[in-house]
């Protein structure tokens, strides 16, 4: 699930580590660095993300990632998945408040 909603988030627009935490933590979802970085660096290893470094004017050089061809696709298939699941989910609560 974060994985996707990685993806998610990175699809819109390249972003700095505190940058995404700041897009989750502003939708209540906490994720902290030490849970981040290896999942970003799973996703760098697999092709899925790429980074690349920016000057910042306040600070040490930051590291920016965006999705790759290939994590374009593979967010496709993930957007699918998300929906039959979705779908499944809204099915099965749609039985239970009809008994």
């Amino acid at each position: 699930m974060l994985e996707y909603i990685i993806l998610l988030t990175i699809e819109k627009g390249d972003y700095y580590v505190s940058d995404i935490i700041d897009i989750l933590k502003k939708n209540k979802l906490i994720v902290v660095e030490w849970t981040l970085y290896p999942l970003l660096s799973r996703l760098k290893d697999s092709k899925i993300i790429t980074y690349y470094w920016l000057e910042s004017q306040s600070g040490p050089p930051r590291k920016y990632y965006k999705l790759t061809e290939n994590g374009k696709e593979m967010l496709k298939i993930m957007h699918m998945g998300w929906d039959e699941l979705s779908q499944a989910i809204n099915n099965i609560k749609n039985l239970s408040h009809n008994k």
